[in-house]
C-alpha cells in the first residue's frame, strides 16, 4: 500500500472494525483513517523508543496534547508487558486515527505468561509491580482487549481512546 498523508510513514487504511474505509469527520483533508506501524527489539530500552515514535507520529497527525499523553502511557504499558512477560524477539505497534478515535495495538511473538484482564481492584497487587499496568490501560482506554496475533502464537493487545485534534 503506498504511503500517503501528513507523515512519511502514514498510510490510509480501512478501519479495523469495518470492511470499508470510514470518512474522517475531524480533518476534511484526510478522507480515510491514518495508520502507522513499527517493530522494535523486545528490550527494555525499546519502550522509550516506542513512546517517542508514537508521540512523533501523533504530532504529525495533529493529535491534541491530552490524547498524545494518554496514548504514550498506553503504549508504554502495553510495550512493557510485551517485553517483560513474553519470549518475543521483537514487538510490533500499530496506531490508527479513525475519525475521533485513536486505536493502539501492540503485538508480541508469544511465549511467557498469558495476558489477562484485571478483574477489579482486588485482582491488582497495589503494593507490588504486577497488575497495575493493565489497570491503568482499563482506566485510560474506553475499550481494550486481547486477541491472538495473526499467527496464533503471540498476543495483540489493543486499546481505543478519544482522539482530540488540534485546530490549525
Amino acid at each position: 500500500m503506498p504511503f500517503a498523508g501528513p507523515g512519511p510513514h502514514s498510510v490510509l487504511v480501512a478501519s479495523p472494525h469495518e470492511a470499508l474505509p470510514v470518512e474522517c469527520s475531524v480533518a476534511p483533508s484526510v478522507a480515510r483513517p491514518l495508520r502507522d506501524a513499527f517493530h522494535l527489539p523486545a528490550l527494555d530500552a525499546s519502550v522509550s523508543e516506542a513512546r517517542r515514535l508514537v508521540l512523533e507520529r501523533l504530532r504529525e497527525w495533529g493529535v491534541a496534547a491530552d490524547s498524545r499523553d494518554n496514548a504514550q502511557l498506553l503504549v508504554s504499558e502495553l510495550f512493557t508487558n510485551a517485553v517483560r512477560h513474553t519470549d518475543s524477539e521483537k514487538v510490533s505497534c500499530e496506531l490508527w486515527v479513525i475519525g475521533v478515535r485513536l486505536r493502539l495495538e501492540v503485538t508480541d511473538e508469544g511465549g511467557g505468561e498469558p495476558l489477562q484482564r484485571p478483574c477489579g481492584a482486588n485482582a491488582v497487587d497495589t503494593e507490588g509491580e504486577n497488575g497495575r499496568g493493565l489497570l491503568l490501560v482499563s482506566v485510560l482506554a474506553d475499550e481494550w482487549g486481547i486477541r491472538p496475533d495473526e499467527h496464533a502464537q503471540g498476543h495483540a493487545v489493543w486499546a481505543e481512546l478519544p482522539c482530540d485534534r488540534t485546530v490549525d
